[in-house]
């Protein structure tokens, strides 16, 4: 059993946990994750560590309240506690020691991204920030992300913060604009990663993203997370779940994530599900 020791609600769908979790604090990187059932009986859901304390020996975690699962663990307070804490899983995104890195957020993605962004600014890299959402209320760890990022831009599809529009918007702006990037780091959406690799790709600005197919144990065993990278077979739970974008195969990750979208659908009855599509 692990115990919950802080808890925090970021918007109307997403929420932050903090665990006592001390032996996945002491050995997890950015880039990995953790699979956690709520009780006995639960299924298992994997979520992107967003940070840890060694010396607390505690990780938080942010998830969204899309299902079943996610609503069960919204119910848990500070004290209560969950089944299983498992991990860390996966490998640690590998980070250079670039110049200039520019990191691209969509929605809950950013909280995948922001341990990377910390990292590499601990590091000594110059960080440059875009972090998109529906609207204000999607755009979520802006204060940490300010806390090292030289620059942050936001992109909002009502306009609501920052630019009108899309991430990638703002993305060929500040390349027209003559902003160089030896890395770019790309985590939400498939269909927005996608799109980043669209715009990098053609003038080959190394592009990392992380991918988020279904997951069912994270070792690697029953193939759910099986994805196309640079024409292999990859499994996002062993492998990765960060790879190169410019070789990943995003048309087959949409179209195996679109196999699944009536259960989704029947998962989020009650939940106001169509917000999510």
């Amino acid at each position: 059993m692990y115990k919950i020791i802080d808890k925090k609600v970021l918007n109307s769908t997403v929420e932050q946990m903090t665990i006592l979790a001390p032996y996945v604090a002491r050995k997890c990187e950015p880039g990995q994750f953790i699979i956690l059932r709520v009780n006995e009986d639960g299924e298992r859901i994997p979520l992107t560590i967003v940070d840890y304390d060694r010396d607390e020996e505690s990780v938080t975690i942010i998830y969204q309240v899309v299902g079943y699962s996610t609503r069960q663990l919204s119910k848990k307070e500070i004290g209560d506690h969950v089944e299983d804490f498992v991990g860390p899983l996966g490998q640690p995104t590998h980070l250079q020691k670039h110049k200039r890195v520019l990191g691209i957020g969509g929605g809950v993605g950013i909280a995948p991204l922001y341990p990377q962004l910390k990292k590499l600014h601990e590091m000594g890299v110059e960080v440059d920030v875009i972090l998109g959402g529906r609207s204000d209320e999607f755009i979520i760890l802006e204060d940490e992300v300010k806390a090292f990022a030289e620059n942050v831009y936001f992109a909002t599809n009502d306009g609501s913060r920052g630019k009108e529009g899309f991430v990638t918007d703002v993305l060929k702006e500040l390349l027209d604009e003559g902003n160089v990037y030896d890395e770019i780091i790309a985590i939400g959406p498939l269909v927005m990663m996608k799109a980043v690799v669209d715009v990098t790709k053609p003038l080959g600005i190394a592009t990392g993203v992380s991918l988020n197919p279904v997951m069912i144990d994270g070792t690697g065993m029953c193939g759910g997370c099986r994805v196309t990278v640079g024409g292999e077979t990859k499994f996002a739970c062993v492998d990765g779940p960060d790879f190169d974008g410019l070789l990943v195969d995003f048309d087959e990750c949409l179209r195996r994530q679109n196999m699944y979208k009536e259960e989704e659908h029947a998962c989020r009855v009650g939940l106001g599900g169509e917000n999510y599509a």
